[in-house]
């Protein structure tokens, strides 16, 4: 027996098309450098989407080509995103916080052939157009009045761009499987790699990201994406807000900025926002040395890196807002694992509900996700038991972009991350593959060190490597920043650990520095810390 359903492409076009017919007054506001409190309507947005899309077919593009975006969160990046894609063509967001030869090299493996820069960008742009022949041309996300001075080649004007031409466009039908979008990882070893996302699996990995146990974005919500959309799509933000049809808030060059993004929750009356913990601990600074409050905020999300549980504690404690962690890469679009925690977490002793709330937590339904053991076999989710996270499903790569051989054979991404699965389905990120500590034939987690170490008040940031040790082939080293104006000996810091972590995780040394590298998406960058301590001689052999 057949199905009597009908087949409608899942298309990113039917996201747009759906946002300006059901929800056309819906507001999305966004801060910019010419203009720091832009605001239209969704069905402006979209009319201008139009305009931009016969913009681009007039450049020259056509479908399948691809067009590199070099831009912050805001409404002209919003209208790239829907044009491009909807056009049949690859949007290609690039993390400007690339070393410059990364940023060449993807440029060129990409095979771009325009690049739509933000101002703050094209001195940059400048500086290496002769090493990216293929690119056609460059156009400025400014107005003519705010245009630069510039040496690009063939460089035009945004809003002049769009001007002249009509607000009509007819949008071609695209097979969902069709490409629609183009990430880079942020290649922390050898060069970055491609990840192409398609429209079918952008409008699964957005039904997703809208379920009640992940965003559960209503259209009533007003959504702030702190997230980059160079970095992941925006966390697919930009595409499942106008699904529900709620109000978007970008903050643009802004969302480092604990003042701005404090203004704009309030004027805004922002409800759910999205970013890595050194957003969040940067909003915290600002609130407590202002005195300010966040009162229209429900849930913050977080993600990138593992929350210290400071900064869980603290928004609940003082602001009344639950930060929810979840669990993601450019592999997975990102979407993997989300933690909400139930009603009964709240009657639990706090120390259990401690441990609880900075879990990854449970896959949404979509990602299958097993832990395996080094010889490939499933482990159980007992909570104890823990080993390579490796995934599946419709919004996961299974390849990378000219790179299809570097796959697992079995179906399966394995993602680098060592985790366990709790009795109740809750992801927990032990380490990276590359960077969990073996110490006397045992296992030290970095990443569990790292967050007991954060949860001092007086430390800004830490990280911890290993290093090669005699006796024990390699022991933790603690690496710390301390806060201004407060003091902390290494006998003190390395105390605190005691009763935390298993004596044997103690770290064996702690050393001051002023600040840590951090990789281009904001991670701690430990292949510089490891090439930095490697020769590290140790306190007691010293």
């Amino acid at each position: 027996m057949q199905s009597t359903m009908m087949n409608q492409p899942l298309t990113i076009t039917s996201i747009m098309e759906f946002a300006d017919k059901v929800y056309p007054n819906q507001e999305i506001v966004s801060v910019t450098l010419d203009n720091p409190n832009h605001r239209y309507l969704y069905k402006d947005a979209f009319r201008r989407t139009r305009q931009l899309a016969n913009a681009l077919e007039s450049m020259g593009l056509k479908q399948g080509d691809v067009v590199a975006t070099m831009a912050w969160n805001d409404y002209r990046h919003f209208e790239l995103y829907y044009a491009i894609s909807c056009s049949g063509m690859v949007c290609h967001t690039i993390n400007p916080r690339l070393f410059d030869d990364q940023i060449e090299y993807i440029i060129n493996h990409a095979e771009d052939q325009w690049i739509f820069i933000d101002p703050l960008f094209v001195p940059k742009l400048e500086a290496m157009q002769d090493k990216m022949p293929n690119i056609k041309g460059f156009v400025v996300l400014t107005s003519e009045r705010n245009m630069p001075k510039t040496s690009l080649r063939n460089v035009f004007c945004y809003e002049s761009l769009i001007a002249t031409h009509t607000e009509q466009f007819n949008w071609p039908m695209l097979d969902e499987n069709t490409a629609s979008a183009l990430c880079y990882t942020s290649g922390t070893t050898g060069n970055p790699k491609g990840v192409v996302y398609s429209h079918r699996s952008t409008v699964l990995h957005s039904y997703a990201s809208n379920m009640p146990n992940a965003s559960g974005i209503k259209h009533q919500d007003v959504v702030m994406p702190i997230v980059p959309m160079f970095h992941v799509n925006g966390w697919g933000v930009v595409y499942s807000v106008p699904m529900s049809g709620a109000k978007l808030v970008m903050p643009g060059l802004k969302m480092a900025d604990g003042e701005m993004l404090t203004t704009l929750i309030n004027n805004e009356k922002v409800t759910i926002s999205s970013g890595v913990p050194t957003i969040w601990q940067a909003l915290l600074d600002y609130l407590n040395t202002s005195g300010s409050t966040i009162k229209s905020i429900k849930r913050l999300g977080v993600g990138g890196a593992a929350c210290p549980l400071s900064i869980f504690k603290e928004f609940k404690e003082k602001y009344n807002v639950n930060v929810e962690q979840g669990w993601g890469m450019t592999e997975t679009s990102p979407l993997g694992t989300c933690n909400i925690m139930d009603d009964t977490d709240y009657d639990l002793p706090e120390e259990e509900f401690n441990q609880k709330i900075v879990r990854q937590g449970r896959p949404v339904f979509g990602v299958d996700l097993r832990i395996v053991d080094d010889e490939g076999n499933e482990l159980p989710w007992d909570g104890k038991s823990f080993g390579d996270v490796q995934v599946r499903g419709s919004w996961i790569t299974q390849s990378y972009h000219k790179l299809e051989d570097e796959f697992t054979q079995d179906g399966w991404f394995n993602t680098g991350d060592v985790a366990y699965m709790d009795n109740e389905s809750r992801m927990q990120i032990t380490d990276r593959r590359k960077d969990i500590i073996k110490s006397g034939g045992e296992w030290i987690s970095t990443v569990e060190l790292e967050n007991q170490a954060f949860n001092h008040l007086d430390i800004a940031e830490a990280a911890v490597i290993g290093v090669n040790h005699d006796k024990w082939t390699e022991r933790p080293l603690l690496l710390v920043v301390v806060k201004s104006g407060k003091s902390i000996s290494s006998d003190e810091m390395l105390a605190w650990f005691k009763g935390k972590v298993a004596t044997w995780w103690i770290p064996s040394a702690c050393e001051f520095v002023e600040e840590l590298p951090h990789t281009a998406t904001g991670k701690l960058d430990k292949k510089v810390l490891k090439e930095q301590y490697k020769g590290y001689v140790w306190p007691e052999f010293a």
